[in-house]
């Protein structure tokens, strides 16, 4: 599982290994950096170029990306949404399904509450994955965040939708 924390400057992007009820593992976690001073086309295509090869690299089976949601900063919303419609055109060219989580629910996931904090969330996923260091920056520890709640319930919601497709109830 793919998890990326989409934004111009820093994308997050966390490889997760597991099911629902067994133990999670960290396979990666990188954040991919952009310069402000460049423009924005050529920053696309570093984000571009940096997500084909993870997902060239890992083969995930899903993709899970944070969704956009208002913030006070237009600028910060519109890369943020940039750098989201990229993600899911490097997933939807070869097949993959992209799942959009919002930040509550992804907080809630592993934390058990919507209005955790950052440094909360970077604990759940740092204890979540057994990991030594809480995995740094922000952007790393969501984007693994991103990748335990699509496991934990993304996972299991496209196995009931298809459940029920299957049956002929949708």
């Amino acid at each position: 599982m793919l998890g990326i924390d989409p934004g111009l400057t820093r994308c997050g992007m966390g490889v997760v290994d597991g099911d629902v009820g067994r133990p999670l593992t960290m396979v990666d976690v990188n954040v991919l950096r952009t310069s402000a001073s460049e423009p924005v086309p050529i920053r696309l295509v570093t984000i571009e170029k940096g997500v084909d090869a993870w997902i060239e690299e890992f083969q995930p089976d899903a993709v899970a990306i944070e969704r956009v949601f208002a913030r006070s900063d237009v600028s910060t919303v519109m890369g943020t949404a940039q750098a989201s419609g990229i993600a899911m055109v490097c997933a939807a060219r070869r097949g993959i399904p992209v799942a959009l989580h919002t930040p509550s629910e992804v907080k809630a996931a592993v934390s058990g509450s919507g209005r955790a904090d950052k440094a909360q969330v970077t604990a759940m996923v740092t204890r979540i994955l057994r990991l030594s260091a809480p995995p740094k920056p922000a952007d790393a520890a969501d984007a693994l965040a991103l990748a335990i709640t699509h496991i934990w319930r993304g996972g299991a919601q496209s196995r009931i939708e298809a459940a029920l497709l299957k049956a002929g109830k949708r």
